[in-house]
């Protein structure tokens, strides 16, 4: 069964959000305090929430497009490379050789999963 195009795109862009949420996670950690609620009332981690329900309601319309898991979810391993590029603009993380190789690997097995 061939993958719709609309379905990979729903899951590219669902791999962004997912990449979005990691870094409302890791902000939100780095504000809240000691106690539970504020990790409830936390904004940025409650955003971090929406990016991954967000995720699931994608994943779900890709998957009523059509598609096959095992092109789909290679897709969305590009969180992966999306979240190394947002701590590098926002953190100012660098990206190794090492890193970018491994990105590389992801990028190949995204693309021979999907032949």
């Amino acid at each position: 069964m061939d993958t719709p195009k609309i379905s990979m795109i729903l899951f590219l862009i669902a791999a962004f959000l997912g990449a979005i949420g990691q870094y409302l996670y890791k902000s939100g950690a780095e504000q809240a305090g000691d106690s539970i609620s504020s990790y409830l009332l936390n904004p940025r981690l409650l955003a971090g929430v929406g990016c991954y329900i967000a995720v699931m309601v994608l994943f779900v319309a890709a998957f009523k497009k059509g598609g096959s898991l095992s092109v789909l979810y290679p897709i969305y391993a590009s969180t992966f490379i999306w979240a190394a590029i947002l701590a590098l603009v926002v953190y100012g993380t660098p990206i190794k050789p090492i890193n970018a190789a491994g990105m590389f690997l992801l990028v190949g097995g995204m693309f021979l999963m999907g032949k």
